[in-house]
């Protein structure tokens, strides 16, 4: 059998990452030398910490080792698995990733113009969001279609947000927009 492929790997994943409530948000396979390097991202609603990304590892590691056995992949002379969360220089792309970081800083780039805002609440149905900026000491609220979203990052704060911000991004998508 030839070298897995990204989609074979990710339809080998994706059911163990979904009984543990995990998204699969990034599979890289690199072919380097002797050993093989696979690279897997997840995520999830709750922040997956060390403990379970370790039992996660070791059963995908089991996984791909019975898929070896029975013949379905073949790795080579071997491979080195790297299993991890994303990292905040990944995009904002799903409405998942803009859920999960409520009340963070966001760089937007639209149209080659940069601005900064706090992510608030998505709406019910997951297609707009609300984004917080500072004019002066007024706060103005937008939102923003997901579906035609700028290329967004989160952004590293090591201040305090001001507690008006928190409060309004703690809110309500309707109470946000009133």
């Amino acid at each position: 059998m030839a070298f897995p492929t990204t989609e074979i790997l990710s339809a080998l994943i994706e059911p163990l990452a979904a009984s543990h409530k995990f998204d699969l948000e990034g599979l890289k396979v690199n072919k380097a030398g002797p050993k093989s390097a696979v690279a897997i991202k997840v995520d999830s609603d709750s922040r997956p910490d060390l403990d379970q990304l370790e039992v996660f590892s070791q059963e995908i590691g089991e996984l791909f080792d019975a898929a070896e056995q029975r013949g379905e992949l073949n790795f080579g002379a071997g491979y080195t698995l790297e299993v991890s969360t994303p990292g905040v220089d990944n995009p904002l792309t799903l409405p998942r990733h803009w859920r999960r970081n409520r009340g963070r800083l966001v760089a937007l780039d639209q149209d080659g113009k940069k601005r900064v805002a706090r992510i608030g609440a998505l709406n019910d149905a997951e297609t707009h969001v609300v984004l917080i900026e500072r004019n002066k000491k007024l706060l103005e609220v937008t939102t923003l279609e997901l579906a035609h979203s700028p290329r967004a990052v989160v952004e590293i704060e090591f201040a305090k947000p001001a507690q008006d911000e928190t409060a309004l991004a703690e809110s309500t998508f309707d109470e946000a927009t009133a």
